[in-house]
């Protein structure tokens, strides 16, 4: 029996089809971009050049900083989107030669552990994950065990993995969080080959054929499958919307707009948490310069890479101690060398200090394992976003799980930034380079969102400009560069909404903004089990920073507005007009998420039987 089983009645649903390669769109995405770039580039270097307010450089300087951090932005995510590739599922191994050609046991079955990790979790919600993973199909002979990861040392959960035939795994303590989970269980397993789950993890059948494959490239390290959430909100199309209110024409009109900007649903997604964007175009992109980087759940990793990986980071670890200790020993010795024995005992010592961890004990140990394979020269691995899905998850339920999940994510990416920077890792490529700073930038991005997302209010109450006048001249310039890269952007994500991402990215700042302070002071990441049902609460007050922009950006209008209609002011009339939009545009971004803190789940019915 499932405590919390709204979920049952989604079961029927189908994940979409990937976005479908179209080398034509490829062409025009690559061409609009092109175009945005060289049209911002021009309205960057005129911002510099031609428009700041002399007379409020405090505020003109700040603004103009906050735009070319933003075009920077802008360069990476091109890049990040500037190829896609066909659709190709390759021909499944029969056997280990075909994924290890060298292998001693070539002629043998492929032998798979599939991993769930668990700590807290409902066992009845892991039993579904089980009794799919069951479910997997396979066109030749294969070996396929599953094992329950639990840090929760759970009798219940013991019982469950029991009962339906899996290898139940735990330890002592919770050491490293997943990443020592992962780890404990590697030292307890031997399959050729890995599949990474969560408790909520529900694989489908397909998963393996489809995805096995690849790893007749004896270089490819790892496979990362998109992650859907089955569970989200269906929505209401905007055509039926419309038709609700205006009968056929407003049918038809829903239709007409909806081809030109592709499709618009309302009601769905209440927390931006659909990420097919995120895995559909920004992953699947990433494909060209082998850059794709493993995310957690429903990966496939070929265990020779992720020991390998993890001997070779124990080694330049154990190197590192022993050099800290020699030149230690020889300056407070004065000796010119320090003798083998004491060397030997030195390294042993470093050695037994040292951990050996497949998976890095990090808050983001998926992206970081990603760093240290795509980094590994001499073996020269390679990863893939495979774009079908091949299992289905449930959704953070409530904006305090979201904001947990979030939070993980940027302060673990910021940390690697900081302490790990892989920009400057020796072994990776420059699009690695490149692909890897992309997704590490856009957690900087609070720091100039804050500005746009000010600068509209301290206009309206102030009527002091950032530039040095609201015209002909200054529309002439932004109005292009706006309109290309908004044509670029739907070319190069034809087929997904782009607006609630862009408002989400927006309205994330405070989050982004507390993981920023959090890494700059040196604090440790919390890292906590993101909860699986809903969280119960008001949560209004997790989004008090995104209010106060809307009751800012109000009370600004009204207080423009009175201005300029009752007395003398700095104001202009083409100031205040741009100001509102700039400034509504703001507060729509931030209501999807005041929204969310107010979204309750749809009644459920009472639990049934799983």
């Amino acid at each position: 029996m499932i405590e919390d089983d709204y979920f049952l009645k989604y079961e029927d649903r189908t994940p979409p089809p990937p976005l479908p390669y179209n080398p034509w769109r490829e062409l025009v995405w690559q061409f609009l971009a092109t175009v945005a770039l060289v049209v911002g580039g021009w309205y960057i270097w005129w911002r510099w050049s031609h428009s700041l307010n002399p007379d409020a450089m405090w505020f003109a300087v700040p603004l103009a900083l906050a735009e070319t951090c933003a075009f920077f932005g802008m360069l990476l995510f091109v890049f990040n989107l500037w190829k896609d590739e066909p659709i190709k599922i390759e021909e499944p191994p029969a056997v280990l030669r075909d994924v290890a050609p060298d292998h001693p046991e070539g002629d043998r079955k492929i032998a798979v552990d599939v991993m769930f990790a668990t700590y807290n979790e409902d066992p009845e919600l892991v039993r579904l994950g089980i009794q799919d993973a069951k479910r997997m199909t396979y066109p030749h002979p294969i070996d396929i065990r599953i094992h329950i990861l639990d840090d929760g040392r759970r009798p219940e959960m013991r019982a469950v993995t029991e009962d339906e035939g899996a290898n139940y795994i735990t330890r002592d303590s919770n050491e490293g969080f997943k990443a020592g989970n992962l780890r404990n269980a590697m030292e307890e397993t031997h399959g050729d080959f890995l599949v990474i789950c969560d408790a909520d993890t529900r694989p489908f059948p397909t998963l393996l054929e489809h995805t096995l494959g690849y790893f007749r490239d004896p270089k490819m390290a790892w496979v990362q499958t998109p992650q859907w959430f089955y569970d989200l909100p269906e929505g209401e199309r905007l055509p039926a919307k419309l038709a609700n209110y205006l009968g056929s024409p407003g049918r038809m009109l829903g239709q007409g707009i909806e081809k030109i900007i592709g499709p618009v649903t309302y009601g769905d997604d209440p927390f931006v948490n659909d990420p097919k964007m995120f895995y559909d175009v920004i992953q699947r992109r990433r494909n060209w310069v082998n850059a794709s980087f493993c995310c957690g759940a429903g990966s496939l990793h070929r265990r020779e890479a992720v020991m390998e990986a993890a001997l070779r980071s124990f080694g330049k670890k154990v190197e590192e101690r022993t050099w800290a200790v020699e030149e230690v020993v020889t300056v407070s010795s004065k000796e010119r060398e320090v003798a083998p024995e004491l060397m030997e005992a030195i390294k042993t010592e470093a050695a037994a200090t040292e951990v050996l961890t497949p998976y890095r004990f990090h808050v983001s140990e998926d992206i970081y394992t990603s760093i240290v394979l795509h980094s590994d020269t001499e073996r020269g691995w390679k990863s893939k976003m495979h774009p079908i899905v091949e299992s289905k998850m449930l959704s953070p339920q409530d904006l305090l799980t979201w904001t947990v999940q979030r939070f993980k994510y940027a302060g673990g990416s910021l940390d690697i930034l900081v302490h790990d920077n892989p920009i400057f890792r020796k072994g990776l490529t420059l699009g690695q380079r490149i692909m890897y700073g992309t997704t590490f930038y856009s957690y900087l991005a609070p720091l100039w969102n804050i500005v746009f997302l000010l600068a509209p209010a301290i206009y309206l109450f102030t009527g002091i400009s950032p530039v040095s006048a609201y015209s002909a001249e200054f529309f002439l310039h932004l109005i292009p560069f706006l309109v290309t890269l908004e044509l670029a952007i739907m070319a190069g994500t034809w087929g997904i909404a782009g607006y609630p991402s862009k408002a989400s990215y927006l309205s994330f700042f405070p989050l982004g903004l507390r993981a920023i302070l959090t890494v700059a002071r040196g604090e440790k990441i919390s890292f906590k089990v993101t909860p699986k049902v809903r969280q119960s609460g008001n949560f209004l007050t997790l989004v008090r920073p995104q209010i106060g922009v809307v009751v800012l950006t109000l009370a600004g209008t009204l207080w423009a507005v009175a201005a300029l209609t009752f007395g003398e002011t700095n104001h202009s009339v083409s100031g205040v007009v741009a100001n509102i939009l700039w400034g509504l545009n703001n507060c729509f971004a931030m209501g999807g998420i005041i929204a969310a803190a107010m979204w309750q789940p749809p009644e459920t019915k009472e639990a049934q039987p799983a």
